[in-house]
């Protein structure tokens, strides 16, 4: 079983409410190997939607880079953030929020549901199958025994939801529990060769 709880939460806390659970932080303040799966982490080379030619180092810049802004359209510069700092563009600096563009060329401008659905989803997924595929299969195989808590910052787990930041732990768990679509997954050679070395940080599934 997977669950999903705040990491602002006492740990204390979430414990009495699920006994002996084994607690996952996957944010990107993480310590272990799990901080790959924080849409920070600079994995590299995730193709940007709708943008032929344009990777980027993390999901995150991808989804700050085609932000527009009252005052500022988008900004790729945000594709090869590999700091997992100052990724963030606010309102505060640049004004009112428009939408993302539909790619780096692209003329539509999606609104904030939309963006979710066409832009930060698929290339969550896209790192993913790419680039931790090892972590998913060792989370599912120890949800089958194991009670999973994984922590996020946003907790909101309905994508239509037009007020709140979708939780990515949300897709971990999605992904892990085969709610994603599976018929179309191909894993990579790179993938397969991290498969064979998992790092020693995720031990605590075996």
């Amino acid at each position: 079983m997977i669950i999903i709880e705040s990491k602002r939460k006492k740990l204390e806390n979430i414990l009495k409410k699920y006994p002996g659970a084994v607690i996952v932080d996957v944010t990107s303040k993480a310590t272990d190997g799990l901080v790959k799966l924080s849409p920070f982490y600079p994995h590299g080379g995730i193709p940007v939607p709708f943008s032929e030619g344009y990777t980027a180092t993390c999901v995150e810049g991808i989804w700050q880079g085609l932000k527009v802004f009252e005052n500022e359209d988008i900004d790729i510069s945000m594709f090869l953030n590999d700091t997992m700092k100052g990724i963030k563009r606010t309102v505060r600096k640049h004004g009112r929020v428009l939408g993302h563009r539909k790619g780096v060329h692209g003329t539509e401008i999606l609104g904030y549901v939309e963006a979710k659905h066409q832009i930060y989803i698929p290339a969550y997924r896209w790192m993913l199958e790419h680039r931790a595929m090892y972590i998913i299969e060792r989370l599912r195989k120890a949800s089958e025994t194991k009670t999973i808590v994984l922590l996020d910052y946003n907790t909101c787990c309905n994508v239509d939801d037009e007020t709140k930041p979708l939780s990515h732990a949300y897709l971990v768990k999605a992904y892990a529990e085969g709610l994603y679509p599976f018929d179309d997954l191909k894993l990579s050679e790179e993938t397969e060769r991290n498969k064979e070395n998992s790092p020693k940080q995720l031990s605590l599934f075996d």
